[in-house]
């Protein structure tokens, strides 16, 4: 099938993006980007040129360009020469390896820290937390990511590694992108993951290991872990 380019008339761009300010606008681009792939408006599989993305945040096409080359390196899109950007399509089997390597990676270090960290620094978390659960509970998908990969960075980070949780994160994000055609996460499935993480921190505290293990686990194995 031959790729649809998607020119400045008629591209499928982010409906919800708002023109972006001059100051950190490629920073502001690549946030935008990020949250269209999370909420599937720029779809897998699809053609995209800069000059279109770049009318529609009413930014040149230069900051699009350099937005869209650091999603390339995130294994995002690929780079079309003279062409534009294709959004790259994810498959099951991709995100079921992910969660794989996410639980290799996090589940000895969440078991590490369950048994080394007092419960009252766990306690410091609940607001995390808790963020997670208000945006689960408005069904806002981008926010409910962004939130999700905040709880999970926070408590990485009191491993007190930064190389680990850089590598974790760029796991988590890569996770959170939608498969083609996928339906939209239902917002009772964001409310049920986000209160797992309320139950891993209850689990922390009580330095309860099979409880941690088994709730990491499962948590990468859901829709939106």
């Amino acid at each position: 099938m031959e790729d649809r380019v998607h020119d400045t008339a008629r591209a499928r761009v982010p409906a919800q993006t708002r023109k972006v300010v001059r100051h950190s606008v490629r920073g502001q681009v690549l946030d935008a980007l990020r949250t269209a792939l999370v909420d599937g408006e720029l779809v897998p599989g699809e053609v995209y040129s800069g000059p279109a993305l770049g009318e529609r945040f009413g930014v040149s096409a230069t900051p699009v360009r350099e937005a869209m080359q650091q999603l390339a390196l995130e294994g995002a899109v690929e780079c079309l020469p003279n062409r534009g950007f294709r959004v790259l399509v994810r498959t099951a089997r991709e995100l079921a390896e992910l969660a794989e390597v996410r639980a290799l990676l996090e589940v000895p270090v969440m078991l590490g820290l369950a048994r080394t960290v007092a419960p009252e620094t766990w306690e410091d978390l609940r607001p995390a937390a808790a963020a997670t659960a208000e945006a689960a509970a408005t069904g806002d998908m981008a926010g409910y990511a962004e939130a999700d990969r905040a709880f999970h960075r926070a408590v990485l980070g009191l491993a007190g590694n930064r190389q680990l949780v850089q590598v974790a994160e760029d796991l988590h994000r890569r996770a959170q992108w939608p498969l083609p055609g996928a339906p939209r996460v239902r917002r009772a499935d964001l409310v049920a993951d986000a209160a797992e993480h309320a139950a891993l921190l209850e689990a922390l505290v009580a330095r309860d290991l099979p409880v941690v293990e088994s709730l990491v686990r499962e948590h990468f194995q859901g829709a939106r872990a």
